[in-house]
């Protein structure tokens, strides 16, 4: 991996020999409160600058803003300070992954980068932040990293000691107590012509609750819950999902339902997991892609690799506008580079290998995470034969209603048949809803039952 830098050597041998799930010493923790920013990011700017010191974020919308709208592109007048393309590749290859390089490769006459100044735009609500310093000196993995104990609403490992730890940092991480959504996908055909599939979508979730207590959490031991409806096209309308995400998955596996028109019936779906094939994705992502990664993290070894400065895609606000059709986004090979966003900043780096005796489409799978908002940023994807299969990309921005950070489009590029899938796209539709009040009993297979019904 090109210009990692290594974990301190210090915190190499606090861990060696001991305990992996230990947690942090409350001298460790106070770092929160100046070194590092509340999440765990390092506090300070890069050495040339061009990551510049984590000041806050965005802590209010821009004027005439209202929650309901989309959100408007504070950093509009940025100009483009340089385009990577297949030309002048090799000058910036030090900041891309493999697969950011591979798409290159693959698309050399129409694939680029437009690199922007670098903001550091995520925020999140005073209370998140106090959770997380409280939850860095208890936190704990369950048996295994199956699950999380003594943890609630922030980050639940600011400082990780290994990959399990970050990569729960990113399932778990604040969006909000409640919200709706609506938005949908696309998997272009290798030419460009696509068929719109579009979503209704409920999310509650228990784990961001302002004041949720870990003692709460543990007995119900419930994450959060998400019911997903198609909306169209007509031939697919009316298809309905219910998942329970668990916390302690040993416990309580994830529990989830599927509601199909034809037989007009809830049905259990233990297959709802790993690398089973996504909603209408045409064989394009698996059920663990969405989001960039959500399930159990059993089936892997996790490895944390240290940091990394990347180009990834962030404050994305031109690609999430309503002044866009979905038909200028979607291109034949990938999204139009035109309105995609990349600025430098640091993330954490962390590889999962399949276990032996274990079974998943993808043989790895390495993360590049954001520090500030532990949101995954880029993940490349390895098949059986270690040769990179897909490459992952989500494109954020900050929900200043919430606030949050959170991508606004995940697109999964499939390198071997050359086609992607574009998920989120909410360019046509109304925007998220945050501030919905939703409750358990809409979030039972009889509820499904009337959604998909509807």
């Amino acid at each position: 991996m090109k210009k990692i830098t290594l974990l301190s050597l210090a915190v190499s041998l606090a861990f060696a020999g001991g305990s992996a799930y230990a947690k942090i010493s409350a001298a460790d923790a106070a770092k929160l409160k100046n070194e590092l920013t509340p999440l765990g990011a390092v506090r300070a700017a890069n050495a040339d600058g061009s990551i510049p010191e984590w000041t806050g974020g965005i802590t209010q919308a821009p004027a005439g803003y209202k929650p309901g709208d989309h959100h408007p592109d504070p950093y509009a007048g940025d100009a483009v300070e340089y385009t990577i393309t297949a030309q002048n590749l090799d000058k910036y290859k030090s900041l891309l992954t493999p697969g950011q390089v591979k798409l290159f490769e693959t698309y050399p006459d129409t694939f680029k980068m437009n690199v922007y100044k670098t903001h550091r735009s995520a925020s999140y609500p005073e209370h998140v932040y106090q959770a997380t310093f409280e939850n860095a000196t208890r936190s704990e993995l369950v048996e295994n990293g199956n699950g999380i104990s003594n943890a609630a609403v922030g980050v639940p490992f600011p400082q990780p000691a290994d990959g399990l730890e970050a990569i729960w940092n990113h399932i778990v991480r604040y969006r909000g107590e409640s919200a709706t959504r609506n938005g949908g996908q696309a998997s272009p055909t290798a030419n460009g012509n696509f068929t719109y599939v579009g979503f209704e979508e409920q999310m509650l979730l228990p784990y961001g609750t302002k004041g949720a207590s870990p003692a709460e959490l543990q007995q119900n031991n419930i994450l959060f819950k998400f019911k997903q409806k198609v909306s169209e096209p007509a031939r697919l309308a009316g298809t309905a999902l219910l998942v329970h995400e668990t916390m302690d998955q040993i416990k309580t596996p994830r529990q989830a339902w599927t509601y199909n028109t034809g037989q007009r019936r809830v049905r259990r779906a233990p297959n709802v997991a790993y690398d089973a094939p996504g909603t209408a994705s045409d064989g394009l992502r698996t059920t663990d892609d969405f989001d960039m990664f959500n399930g159990a993290p059993d089936r892997y070894n996790w490895t944390l690799k240290g940091k990394q400065e990347l180009l990834i895609p962030y404050n994305d606000y031109r690609l999430h506008s309503d002044s866009l059709k979905y038909k200028d986004i979607i291109h034949p090979g990938h999204i139009n580079p035109e309105h995609v966003r990349y600025e430098k900043h640091r993330v954490w780096v962390v590889e999962a290998n399949l276990k032996e005796n274990t079974r998943h489409t993808y043989k790895k799978r390495v993360f590049f995470i954001d520090e500030d908002s532990w949101q995954i940023a880029v993940t490349d994807i390895y098949d059986n034969r270690d040769e990179l299969y897909r490459v992952g990309v989500a494109h954020g921005i900050n929900y200043y209603e919430v606030p949050t950070q959170w991508s606004t489009l995940e697109v999964f590029h499939d390198l071997q048949s050359r086609r992607y899938i574009a998920i989120g796209l909410d360019n046509e539709t109304k925007m998220y809803d945050f501030s919905t009040k939703l409750d358990d009993k809409g979030f039972t297979p009889s509820a499904l039952r009337r959604e998909g019904r509807r």
